[in-house]
């Protein structure tokens, strides 16, 4: 996103807000966060924002659509403001990310196969009880050890999404 404004000039909250496509309470959220830094206050006590403040939190933005964390995006900050010889850590950062993003694709994925057989299931139950004496529900009724391992992986898999 580009940001429009003079360099020097200097803006409240609403219109750093407008220029950033956030609200004025998620500019006040990433200052409490530490993201930006406090702005400082007029005599009427405005607080006044930026050009750099608006280019920072759209950085944040960013950062937080890619999935990463208030302390991620944090340390991705004080890499950007390092500016020199940071490459190598911002790499490894995301290769981190990428790493774990693929692990939660797997993990959707099996979830996603066995939602499906379970599907199948209740299909193939709704089908028998058209010509048959209606059974209890065969998703309901597993209760093996396969289901429990399962249950323990789907929490895991909670746990961890951002």
């Amino acid at each position: 996103m580009q940001v429009h404004t003079r360099p020097s000039a200097s803006m409240q909250i609403g219109e750093a807000a407008k220029l950033s496509a956030l609200t004025v309470d998620a500019i006040r959220f990433d200052e409490r966060r530490a993201l930006l830094p406090k702005a400082p206050g007029t005599a009427g006590r405005f607080r006044l924002y930026t050009a750099d403040d608006v280019a920072r939190l759209d950085f944040i933005r960013q950062m937080q659509d890619l999935g990463f964390l208030t302390t991620r995006v944090r340390q991705l900050l004080d890499l950007r403001e390092r500016r020199l010889d940071t490459c190598h850590e911002v790499r490894d950062l995301l290769k981190m990310k990428l790493a774990t993003v693929r692990s939660k694709i797997r993990e959707l994925g099996q979830l996603d196969r066995e939602l499906a057989a379970d599907l199948r299931k209740c299909n193939h139950q709704l089908k028998h009880r058209q010509k048959h004496t209606p059974r209890s529900c065969p998703v309901l009724a597993a209760s093996n050890g396969r289901k429990a391992t399962l249950h323990a992986d789907r929490s895991s898999l909670r746990a961890r999404l951002p």
